[in-house]
């Protein structure tokens, strides 16, 4: 709040005002004198400070009280402060939890556009670009699991907007799952996963969302062995 009266520095004659602004600076020792603006924004790191207890909070749902619903909404609203404090940087991590455990929750749509979101934040970054077609192959599994005609859609939108996508492993997988799943051949389904499994080891993420994937292809067992 603007203050309507203004006490001079020692050593002063006059008195200017200070015009108003929206940004908080420090008061100097000068020949005139500023009056002190109350503000909420001048604090920094405020929003860093309450996103990390949304995350502290997040992780208690998600280790001890088994309630990722809750768990989300604190790593989403962590998210958000971080984006406030312009930290990209952590507010992506938040959201790749979010991600994460909405496709676990089968809201794939949610998931979709949050992989979607870090990828395009991330692969014009010199250091991060590498992480991009990882989120873009869990963006397009997603899709999979959605609808077959969804993914191939999907990954030539991807390959168009991010061409390092185009000679990724994970693109190569997911061609040759799009083929196994248009055949309804679930012993090549199988073997692709097996050949991209010996070389990356597949996480319970990935594996779970393949399992679901070749569940939809009929007369399948339900598993990857």
């Amino acid at each position: 709040m603007h203050t309507s009266t203004c006490t001079p520095v020692p050593h002063t004659s006059t008195c200017t005002p200070v015009p108003h602004t929206s940004t908080c600076t420090p008061v100097m020792h000068t020949s005139t004198c500023t009056p002190v603006m109350h503000t909420s924004t001048c604090t920094p790191g405020r929003f860093t400070i309450a996103a990390k207890h949304h995350i502290t909070i997040a992780e208690v749902y998600e280790a001890e009280l088994v309630d990722i619903e809750k768990a989300i909404a604190h790593y989403e609203q962590a998210a958000d402060y971080y984006k406030g404090e312009e930290s990209n940087s952590s507010a992506n991590k938040c959201l790749l939890k979010v991600g994460h455990y909405s496709a676990q929750l089968e809201q794939y749509q949610k998931a979709i556009e949050i992989y979607e979101q870090v990828a395009m934040n991330t692969m014009d970054n010199p250091l991060l670009k590498y992480n991009a077609k990882e989120y873009f192959f869990k963006a397009s599994l997603c899709h999979f699991i959605v609808d077959e005609l969804n993914a191939k859609l999907a990954i030539e939108k991807y390959e168009e907007m991010f061409p390092a996508f185009s000679d990724s492993r994970e693109l190569k997988l997911l061609k040759k799952l799009l083929d196994a799943h248009e055949e309804q051949n679930s012993e090549a389904f199988t073997e692709a996963v097996k050949d991209f499994d010996s070389v990356s080891r597949l996480d319970q993420w990935l594996t779970t969302m393949l399992l679901r994937i070749k569940k939809t292809i009929q007369g399948d067992a339900g598993d990857l062995k």
